[in-house]
């Protein structure tokens, strides 16, 4: 993040501790594969419970990673979930840390 709190559009390698979480990462990485996605697939994907995927979502959210919409969906309302181009810029930088790490010690191995 800069010093007004925007992750660039070019970010460096950054650890990022909102996105680090294991399900929060696996939620990230799933919206950028699939795009907007409704919330009951992305809990069947994840395997958690409802009150799981609602408090990391909810971080997410805070930190402008991710967007809640309602869509009505055969009269019944229906939230889903879309990766931001912050959250997808985050996400880019955190995995490119990530990556970062196992290239060193893989070379470290060598």
């Amino acid at each position: 993040m800069n010093t007004n709190g925007d992750v660039p559009s070019v970010a460096p390698p950054v650890l990022d501790e909102i996105i680090h979480s294991p399900y929060r990462l696996r939620i990230c990485s799933l919206l950028q594969q699939l795009g907007v996605t409704e919330y009951q697939l992305l809990r069947e994907s994840l395997e958690v419970s409802p009150s799981v995927l609602s408090k990391h979502l909810k971080k997410l959210e805070e930190a402008g990673y991710v967007q809640l919409s309602k869509r009505l969906v055969n009269t019944r309302p229906h939230t889903w979930v879309a990766l931001t181009e912050r959250g997808s810029r985050a996400l880019r930088s955190h995995l490119a840390y990530l990556e970062r790490i196992i290239l060193e010690t893989t070379s470290y191995r060598q």
